[in-house]
């Protein structure tokens, strides 16, 4: 009963959201609350609510107070010169950029942490994406699947849970499979060209259609500037007038705070939230010291924090209940109890191929203390290895899976931030990140880290 309550919560969730029938926001709230009161959980679901908020109640002040940080410091005109320099190594190819993006996030997403790196990508390189007219969704799946296939080092989250919940080292667990991981950068390296090709064209073709409207908006410009020089106005006037650049020990200062902040993240010198929220006030005081300055540039983001951290703690509300319900904790015994004993010595390419598309319904938690133990001892009763289950886990649960899980808070992050609608997200870059567990897995078996 709880299963399938739990079952027909996600998946309406996931149909309900990628046809747009209802924003993401609502179908977080009312689902799970619709599916609480149908499995006889009313009186309990209050508590399960506000539990499921204190749990990313972190997670969401450390994002109101990091949007707030990188939209000063793109205001500031911080990353102007890494965009510069991107787009002079790319030139202006939204191939070469798509292939720049994959390589920016694996190279961040080495700490580990998928919101950071979310965080910090997407506020580098999103101006990039608008200044040459490229879809935000190309940068949403780029970043997704490259933060995907990183997201397996031993000091994230899928892995070390992997090796606690089976009692396994790095040794058992990681190494076997780093030949299959490196399979999966150089995929997602093609899989980020490919795309970026794909987006060429499409911009080669909205040029082509929008070229006779330019002409006319050519001859109209030609007209009001000879108009203007003939009212007395010089031939040198610009017709926009910029924004007066901040000084350059303005620029050092903004600069050594993101390093010192980038830093203090990936050592943890403070808890997340704290050193966000520091950052952000000691930005804000330094670029912007009046009260007037610092009250428009939070009247100027704050739409952009109220919807990033609702999503958050929608998103809290959603796992609370069904945490709560113990709704994922059946669907994991049910999961486990479908496969049939013909399977049981082949389990670890079906757990290796499944594990994805399992992100989707699955927190990571629920699937690796759960799912992951009863899957690992099936096999071991078939002569399998425990190991090789655990290994096939991690090529694709809540790795290359994760950031299209609504089930993780720094889905939301990278989806808002980016611009994108969450089902617009999934569908465009499921198939990708699928591609990529698949040729881990195949590469896999190649190798050895796992048998069929």
């Amino acid at each position: 009963m709880l299963a399938a309550l739990g079952f027909s919560t996600i998946g309406l969730f996931l149909l309900l959201t990628m046809t747009k029938r209802v924003s993401v926001l609502v179908a977080l709230v009312l689902l799970p609350v619709l599916a609480a009161l149908a499995g006889g959980f009313a009186g309990d679901m209050g508590d399960m609510i506000l539990e499921g908020l204190g749990t990313v109640a972190p997670t969401g002040i450390m994002i109101a107070f990091a949007v707030l940080y990188f939209s000063l410091m793109v205001d500031a005109g911080l990353f102007d010169p890494l965009i510069n320099r991107i787009l002079r190594a790319a030139r202006n190819d939204p191939a070469r950029i798509a292939v720049g993006t994959a390589v920016l996030t694996m190279c961040v997403a080495l700490d580990g942490d998928g919101a950071s790196t979310f965080l910090i990508t997407v506020s580098a390189l999103l101006p990039v994406y608008k200044r040459l007219g490229m879809s935000p969704l190309v940068l949403s799946g780029v970043v997704c699947l490259g933060a995907g296939v990183m997201n397996m080092v031993p000091w994230g989250g899928p892995t070390v849970r992997a090796m606690t919940a089976l009692k396994l080292d790095s040794s058992q667990v990681f190494t076997p499979v780093l030949p299959a991981m490196g399979c999966g950068i150089v995929w997602v390296l093609l899989a980020s060209y490919w795309i970026g090709r794909r987006e060429r064209r499409r911009l080669a073709a909205t040029v082509a259609a929008q070229a006779p409207q330019q002409a006319q908006n050519d001859t109209a410009t030609d007209t009001q500037r000879t108009a203007a020089r003939a009212a007395g106005d010089g031939p040198g006037t610009p017709l926009v007038t910029r924004a007066a650049r901040p000084s350059l020990l303005l620029t050092a200062f903004n600069a050594t705070l993101t390093v010192v902040l980038i830093v203090a993240l990936v050592a943890e010198v403070m808890p997340l939230p704290v050193l966000f929220a520091l950052a952000f006030t000691l930005a804000l005081f330094v670029n912007h010291p009046t009260w007037e300055g610092q009250q428009e540039l939070l009247e100027k983001h704050a739409k952009s924090v109220v919807l990033v951290t609702t999503m958050i703690f929608a998103a809290g509300v959603f796992t609370g209940v069904l945490t709560g319900t113990k709704m994922i904790s059946e669907m994991a015994e049910a999961l486990v109890s479908v496969v049939p004993d013909s399977l049981g010595a082949h389990l670890a390419p079906i757990v290796a191929v499944t594990g994805m598309p399992l992100s989707l319904a699955f927190t990571p938690d629920a699937y690796y203390f759960g799912v992951l133990p009863v899957l690992s001892h099936t096999a071991t009763g078939f002569g399998a290895d425990q190991a090789e289950v655990a290994r096939a886990a991690i090529l694709g649960q809540m790795t290359t899976g994760f950031p299209l899980s609504p089930l993780t808070a720094s889905t939301f992050i990278l989806v808002s931030m980016s611009g994108v609608q969450l089902g617009e997200h999934q569908r465009f870059i499921f198939r990708w990140a699928l591609g990529t567990t698949v040729v881990m897995t195949a590469a896999a078996l190649l190798t050895g880290a796992i048998s069929l």
